[in-house]
């Protein structure tokens, strides 16, 4: 489907740059950790344009306008969001389209998440989606856009062309976004001059301010080693040809070494000619990015400026995003900083203090970012993957708890205890009365044939409790006709768990894991789907989600490793692997959770914790799946 690509701005007059009197309409963005440009609200969008108009050099404080944003701030020099309580950063954009588009007409499409709310959909999405509705076509095919997803306006939904799953989408009016008339401004490109603006006298925005003056230090600091004599000498007539920016910048350096004069931007299959500035050679025009570049002479360097429009695609994001580490100089130390999934040593906002005071006092750091996980190995066919040598199918299915019959409470207690006479004086650990005396639960539970005052002792490790007391907790666990020692935790009967039903894939793959250079690989993908709590989940009724499923896990392909696989299959029929609680790595609630069986998710490295080496994991989960019962008496020859 033709359409005109978002934010184009179509070269006029060669200089790639639309007349005085051309309305655009402005989109502040975002970039994800998956390297998507997500837009912020049209109050939040008018709201930055308002500050921006006023100093642009200035700071927004997007809690002002929007009470969810209160820990963010937009750095408009440097082009970055910031987040106070973390120290994380993101870089920002501002996008153009048309007024007669989407965001001009105040339309925003939304699909619907596993929490039953609702998503809008990237600007760019949003846009091709509108084109296809005002064309009244009947469906539109994502796979143009990188997404493998078909829209049908017929039913409003959303259908994953993989999975076959379906969401709902819907279309609603909002708020239009701003509207600016014109060609940009030069201080959107790269701010000059000082701030036109009275400060504010809120903490938020004293914190912003004195953070600022810290910049400002590294800035200067910076100049005097860039350009050395050239920033003192009023004498000097050097010039600098450069391509004029768009407006927008993803957070690495403005200016970047070119041989030409000239640069082609392209926009949308077709090239315009940069128009080109004549800066001096001053340190008021150089923008607060730390320039990593050769100015062997003082006249006459070419530069050349990426447009906004190359920065929308994901493949030159990726580029930019990636600043590879040949670039920093050499003698100068590096911080790798906590990335946004989590790995890495050092915290965002330590390394930034760390780097404003270095720099503070001239002496030079450089920020990197950690290395990223290895999480899957390299693509695999079907014909690679082979069945576990010893282990019959490749595949296993949970379905619904089947309940087992003919085994009440009393029975339960009563097959796994032996009645004492003598009692000792001791404090039972379930009601914390003393064991000489009635049950807690005395008058609370009602059963036939046991006394609040009999006391019985577990058989394996001789633990004593109320019958009554181990009957109460038999009713609040799953009921599946095991019973766990409170106290030491030793597992009667056969115990089972709570997993949502899914399904537990296991193969060989053709490739080794580090530290198991000599034996292939063990792969587990587990999949589970969202649905609805049933009653022995916490809240029955009540939708669950499950996130970043399919989940692969690696084992190494030796004789340990086959047997941790056999355990794991066996807790996996227990329904023992996963259970619907509280992430801890996020906070939602009702999802899907692993059960304390640890798993190994990343292929070819370590970072997070969670992959290899490791020589102490095939131990630690055996141990792990002994305390859920699944011990090596129940691998079956």
């Amino acid at each position: 489907m033709a359409r005109p690509g978002p934010g184009l701005l179509l070269p006029v007059n060669g200089l790639g740059y639309p007349p005085q009197n051309l309305a655009r309409v402005v989109v502040w963005e975002w970039l994800n950790e998956h390297g998507r440009w997500r837009p912020y609200s049209a109050a939040v969008c008018h709201h930055i344009e308002n500050i921006l108009k006023g100093d642009s050099r200035g700071t927004v404080v997007l809690g002002q306008v929007d009470g969810q944003l209160s820990p963010y701030i937009i750095d408009l020099q440097s082009m970055h969001q910031f987040r106070q309580d973390t120290g994380t950063m993101r870089p920002v954009q501002r996008n153009f389209y048309e007024p007669s588009s989407a965001p001009g007409k105040g339309v925003v499409w939304e699909w619907e998440n596993d929490n039953s709310s609702w998503t809008p959909y990237d600007m760019e999405i949003c846009v091709t989606i509108q084109n296809a509705y005002e064309k009244q076509h009947p469906w539109l095919d994502l796979t143009s856009l990188g997404f493998c997803y078909l829209i049908d306006f017929n039913s409003m939904s959303q259908t994953n062309k993989q999975s076959q799953r379906k969401r709902r989408l819907r279309r609603r009016m909002d708020l239009a976004y701003p509207l600016i008339m014109g060609s940009i401004p030069k201080s959107q490109s790269w701010p000059v001059g000082a701030s036109s603006g009275q400060p504010c006298s809120c903490q938020q925005c004293i914190l912003v301010n004195s953070t600022r003056a810290a910049s400002n230090a590294i800035l200067a600091s910076q100049r005097r080693k860039l350009y050395g004599g050239a920033v003192g000498s009023t004498g000097a007539t050097g010039t600098l040809t450069a391509v004029r920016q768009s407006n927008t910048f993803a957070g690495t350096s403005l200016w970047s070494p070119n041989s030409s004069g000239t640069n082609n931007i392209s926009a949308g299959g077709g090239q315009a000619k940069g128009e080109q500035v004549q800066v001096p050679l001053s340190p008021a025009n150089f923008p607060c990015s730390p320039v990593i570049s050769s100015h062997g002479h003082a006249n006459a360097n070419t530069h050349a400026i990426n447009g906004q429009n190359n920065l929308n695609r994901p493949g030159t994001q990726r580029i930019s995003m990636a600043t590879p580490r040949g670039t920093i100089p050499p003698g100068i130390p590096a911080l790798p900083v906590k990335n946004l999934t989590g790995s890495g040593p050092v915290h965002p906002a330590l390394a930034g203090m760390t780097g404003i005071l270095m720099c503070a006092v001239g002496l030079p750091v450089c920020l990197t970012r950690a290395p990223k996980p290895i999480l899957h190995p390299p693509p695999i066919s079907k014909s690679d993957m082979k069945p576990v040598p010893g282990i019959n199918g490749m595949r296993r299915k949970t379905k619904k708890k089947h309940l087992r019959k003919g085994k009440t409470p009393e029975d339960v207690v009563r097959r796994y205890t032996e009645k004492i006479k003598v009692v000792p004086d001791e404090d039972c650990t379930i009601c914390m009365e003393r064991l000489v005396m009635a049950s807690g639960y005395e008058g609370v539970l009602q059963h036939k044939g046991i006394k609040p005052e009999l006391v019985g002792k577990l058989g394996k490790c001789g633990h004593m409790y109320h019958l009554l007391c181990l009957v109460a907790m038999y009713n609040n666990g799953n009921k599946d006709g095991s019973l766990q020692c409170p106290t030491c935790k030793t597992i009667y009967g056969e115990k089972t768990g709570t997993q949502p039903p899914g399904k537990m894939e296991y193969h060989i793959i053709p490739h080794c894991l580090p530290g198991y250079p000599d034996s292939k690989t063990i792969r587990i993908v587990y999949d589970i789907p969202a649905g609805v709590q049933t009653n022995e989940h916490p809240n029955p009724g009540k939708k669950f989600s499950a996130r970043g499923f399919p989940r692969q896990c690696y084992l190494p392909d030796n004789e340990k490793g086959r047997k941790v696989l056999k355990l794991l299959i066996t807790a996996w029929d227990r329904r023992l692997i996963f259970t619907i609680g509280t992430s801890s790595t996020t906070g939602e609630s009702d999802t899907v959770v692993w059960n304390e069986i640890h798993h190994k998710t990343e292929f070819g490295s370590n970072l997070t914790g969670h992959g290899y080496p490791d020589p102490n994991y095939l131990d630690n989960v055996l141990t792990e799946l002994s305390a859920q019962g699944v011990g090596e008496d129940n691998l079956k020859d």
